[in-house]
């Protein structure tokens, strides 16, 4: 697959087969992707909790608030649950501002997930202080995102966004999940 379909095909999915079990290697593959990609001041404060388990996936599942325009959708049922998680950490004693490390890390998760079969969807709606007590985490580390990941069984597809200008993503009657995005010619302000 080339890089543009990588890109892509990444979109944020929602629904996974939990029967698939992903294994503990599979996320330290993605993790060292990460540990590679861009830091800021190559400070490199990131650090990560890897869940297989399920009954901790089940503790973390419930942090999570999914899928925002999808109203009446409470996340996936547990047919359809993620099987790992991957929860990003900035560590205090290393930075006091993160920048944009946790979104690079993240994106490259994803990516390096959807190169092996995978997808993902990153979270930022996190209950905070329910995670930090079921992680046990001390004030030395700031929860930023958390990934879920697994095998895929949504189908996603990029639509132009309308006339109308809405872009919140939906599911048509077929559950495919549909994602508007903006034309590049909205995007590009000028071109030198």
């Amino acid at each position: 697959m080339s890089f543009f379909e990588l890109v892509k095909s990444n979109r944020s999915c929602r629904r996974f087969d939990s029967s698939f079990k992903l294994d503990e290697q599979t996320l330290f593959q993605l993790i060292d992707l990460a540990r590679m990609s861009a830091s800021a001041g190559n400070m490199q404060p990131l650090k990560y909790i890897l869940s297989t388990d399920e009954k901790m996936n089940q503790k973390i599942f419930s942090c999570l608030k999914w899928a925002a325009y999808l109203k009446n959708w409470p996340g996936p049922d547990i047919p359809e649950r993620p099987t790992g998680y991957i929860t990003i950490l900035g560590d205090k004693s290393i930075a006091s501002n993160f920048w944009c490390d946790h979104g690079i890390a993240a994106q490259t998760i994803l990516l390096g997930a959807r190169d092996k079969g995978l997808a993902g969807c990153i979270f930022a709606a996190i209950n905070h202080p329910k995670l930090k007590n079921i992680l046990k985490l001390n004030d030395n580390f700031e929860i930023l995102l958390v990934t879920a990941l697994g095998r895929p069984v949504e189908k996603a597809q990029i639509d132009r966004v309308g006339d109308n200008g809405d872009i919140k993503y939906f599911r048509d009657k077929d559950f495919v999940h549909h994602v508007p995005k903006r034309g590049l010619e909205e995007i590009i302000i000028a071109s030198y």
